[in-house]
């Protein structure tokens, strides 16, 4: 949603759409209601956002639809088809509580990576580079899952070996379990 916001915040910013100012109201309402449910449950979370979240997203779809339908090209057209086109995408928030209403956190996580990604270009090959990747992936999707890094990659590599191929996904942060000892 942050994405799409923007397109309607430079627009305004600008001064060159009307329309633009209108979508920023409808997103504000939006994230007004995640700043009072932040601290409750996924469940409680959940049930709000089907009560009143739903209700002003359907406002909004409905708003763009018929302004699209108003405007036939330029960076307005482009920041309502954004939207549009990615609806789905951007009220999934609204069926799951555990889903936030926009990726900032997350991209602010990757930001270092993605900073150094020029110091990693010649990691010695191609398939170093990926592997790198797939690494420096499993170490944070293991921080963002509360598990400390080097235990989990070393529980995960001392059982991959011995492993089955078709439950590989019980090794993932998300799934993890740590082995007994």
């Amino acid at each position: 949603m942050a994405h799409a916001r923007r397109k309607f915040f430079d627009l305004h910013a600008n001064g060159t759409s009307q329309i633009a100012g209108q979508a920023l109201q409808y997103i504000a309402l939006l994230y007004d209601i995640e700043r009072e449910v932040k601290d409750l449950s996924a469940q409680d979370r959940q049930a709000i956002r089907q009560e009143q979240s739903r209700r002003i997203a359907n406002a909004l779809h409905e708003w763009m639809l018929a302004q699209r339908a108003k405007v036939f090209s330029g960076a307005t057209a482009k920041a309502l088809d954004y939207s549009l086109k990615r609806w789905q995408a951007l009220t999934r928030f609204i069926d799951d509580g555990r889903l936030p209403i926009d990726n900032n956190w997350i991209e602010n996580q990757m930001r270092p990576i993605a900073i150094g990604r020029k110091n990693w270009l010649f990691a010695g090959s191609l398939l170093a580079g990926q592997r790198a990747a797939a690494v420096m992936s499993l170490i944070q999707s293991a921080k963002l899952n509360g598990h400390d890094p080097h235990a989990y990659l070393r529980d995960v590599l001392r059982r991959l070996p011995t492993h089955k191929a078709n439950q590989i996904g019980e090794l993932l942060p998300h799934c993890w379990v740590p082995a007994s000892a």
